[in-house]
């Protein structure tokens, strides 16, 4: 893994597709250009402009999105034409520069210093990259250009959609500071609501606060972390060849009320995805999270931390049953929504099997699964609790 530290220039590029699933779609049926599209039907997976514009947001569920937006076309997800899609594009993002640092399938950093003798300045670049995504996959991509890879980031998100946004290095501040706080990294519903109720509107209202009055009101992470991306302080470099921290999946599950053995139902098939991709990167981990979004837009996390790392998907199983059982009161008052799994502090498997002991019988068991599902398909063999069940979409994903 190499780490690129930029100069006082504005030169790293957020590119970011334009409503991704949706665009594909519109991409792929010219008929549906310019009309609102709804991609998956019982949650919605993605939206286009055009949904969006009369309220459809991404997870929330069907029938409200149908109610918002009538005469949306809904389609079904195709993952492997968004796979497809995603490799053309960062085809185009690493024939731009070497320095790319992928963020999801659509979206990646890019680091063009050193590059203005041979491609041009960074804005020039940036008008470039679009011109070739567009002309070569027949999407749109939205760029900011900035010193940071934070303010990079919240300029595509101002620029959006199909848009170039460059933020100068001497108007950094006069650029971030009106901006609405949900702008900053970290800031969900439930930290604006407090920045909110204490009449914290803005990003320059957030820099006004001290570090301190700030970990008071948030918490010391989070109120560390605000104070510095008010005044821009975003030191990290464009990474790349920067393996994964965390391996994850997760369920929009509408708004209807769950059973525990539909919830149980779907843990299983998010802990059989996670622990195949696990296996796949030969990787291992030792701390489980369990990710849950409620009726009222609240989030909650639970996580457990096993005694060793492992990819063994009983192991996994096990502890991620216990941890939703624990949060079981809390879904029953508060309704779920969106129940997600990630498994984190991974570890290269190798190396940890020289070391500590595996259970030979649920590995070879995990193993031999893997093996026929390669070979066969997906869907060629799954648990008994799946059958019949509807597991939603396999998200495609960036390469660990």
């Amino acid at each position: 893994m190499s780490r690129i530290r930029s100069g006082d220039d504005a030169t790293i590029l957020h590119a970011d597709l334009d409503a991704f699933y949706a665009s594909v779609e519109q991409r792929d049926q010219p008929e549906l250009r310019g009309r609102p599209v709804i991609v998956g039907g019982g949650v919605v997976l993605a939206a286009s402009y055009e949904a969006k514009a009369r309220g459809v947001r991404t997870a929330m569920g069907g029938r409200m999105a149908r109610n918002l937006c009538p005469d949306a076309v809904v389609v079904p997800p195709r993952m492997h034409a968004y796979s497809e899609a995603s490799k053309a594009v960062f085809a185009v993002f690493d024939d731009t520069t070497p320095l790319v640092e992928g963020i999801s399938i659509d979206e990646a950093f890019l680091d063009v210093s050193g590059l203005r003798r041979v491609s041009g300045t960074p804005t020039e670049i940036a008008v470039d990259l679009r011109r070739r995504v567009l002309a070569d996959v027949g999407l749109a991509i939205t760029v900011g250009v900035a010193r940071t890879k934070f303010l990079a980031k919240v300029a595509s998100g101002v620029a959006k959609p199909d848009g170039l946004l460059v933020v100068p290095p001497d108007r950094e501040l006069a650029f971030l500071h009106p901006l609405p706080v949900e702008r900053l990294w970290g800031v969900g519903a439930v930290t604006a609501e407090k920045l909110h109720r204490r009449g914290i509107a803005t990003v320059a209202d957030v820099a006004q606060l001290t570090e301190e009055q700030l970990v008071a009101l948030l918490g010391r992470g989070s109120g560390r972390h605000l104070h510095a991306l008010a005044h821009n302080r975003d030191p990290r470099p464009v990474e790349v060849g920067r393996r994964r921290r965390s391996i994850g999946s997760q369920r929009a599950l509408g708004r209807r009320p769950r059973t525990a053995a539909e919830l149980d139902a779907v843990l299983v098939a998010l802990v059989d995805r996670v622990t195949r991709r696990l296996r796949a990167a030969d990787r291992v981990g030792r701390t489980v999270v369990l990710r849950l979004r409620f009726a009222d837009f609240t989030r909650a996390t639970r996580s457990h931390t096993l005694p060793q790392p492992t990819a063994d998907t009983a192991v996994v199983l096990g502890a991620l049953r216990a941890v939703l059982a624990d949060a079981t009161p809390l879904i029953e008052a508060q309704g779920i929504t969106l129940l997600g799994i990630s498994i984190a502090n991974l570890d290269d498997a190798r190396a940890v099997q020289l070391c500590l002991p595996f259970d030979g019988h649920g590995r070879a068991l995990d193993i031999a699964l893997d093996h026929v599902r390669d070979r066969f398909g997906s869907d060629s063999v799954t648990r008994a609790v799946l059958l019949g069940r509807d597991l939603g979409p396999s998200v495609p994903l960036l390469p660990d």
